[in-house]
């Protein structure tokens, strides 16, 4: 449920991304727009990751993967705000963060690897529902509105649940380092 509740911090990220570039409509503005809102989802997520998503390396692969993926998908089709360009640029946005992520992801995450498979058709996600629920996105946003950033997180969210490894209860010592692991 915490997750969910981080959906905040894509508006507020985007905010940030548009106050620094304006419109996403040139490589320059996609790149760092999206960068600058990555920075700021990122650091949305793991706030509400609960200290589950390792701060140092979560924000910066978020803002690095978002930027790289938004200039991607927006130059692929051509900084249109049409549904299709926005699912499309959604999907390729999420082809390139999906990874960066996911290497981000703790030690002993199952299946890090269903993240990246995840993030294209939850980012077009986002896009979509952005889209259909009438908000402006031919302002060329740097990420979706708040729509599709609730969708996007709570089904994000339900996923990260399954990938993540368990968290030890308070008190309770560490688990044993696998057999033939490093110290």
């Amino acid at each position: 449920a915490l997750w969910t509740a981080g959906f905040l911090a894509f508006p507020l990220a985007g905010l940030a991304g548009t106050a620094v570039v304006g419109r996403v409509d040139s490589p320059g503005a996609a790149l760092i727009g999206g960068a600058v809102a990555g920075l700021g989802i990122g650091l949305g997520q793991t706030l509400a990751g609960r200290g589950r998503l390792d701060v140092r390396r979560w924000v910066p692969a978020t803002g690095i993967g978002m930027g790289l993926g938004l200039l991607l998908g927006a130059v692929v089709v051509g900084y249109g705000t049409s549904l299709p360009d926005l699912a499309l640029m959604g999907a390729l946005t999420g082809l390139v963060l999906g990874p960066a992520q996911a290497l981000a992801l703790p030690r002993g995450t199952r299946l890090r690897w269903a993240w990246a498979a995840a993030l294209p058709p939850l980012w077009a996600l986002g896009w979509t529902t952005t889209t259909l629920g009438g908000i402006a996105v031919d302002e060329q946003f740097t990420v979706f509105g708040a729509y599709g950033a609730i969708t996007f997180s709570a089904l994000s969210g339900l996923l990260l649940l399954r990938l993540l490894p368990e968290r030890p209860a308070a008190g309770s010592p560490p688990a044993p380092a696998p057999v033939g692991a490093r110290a």
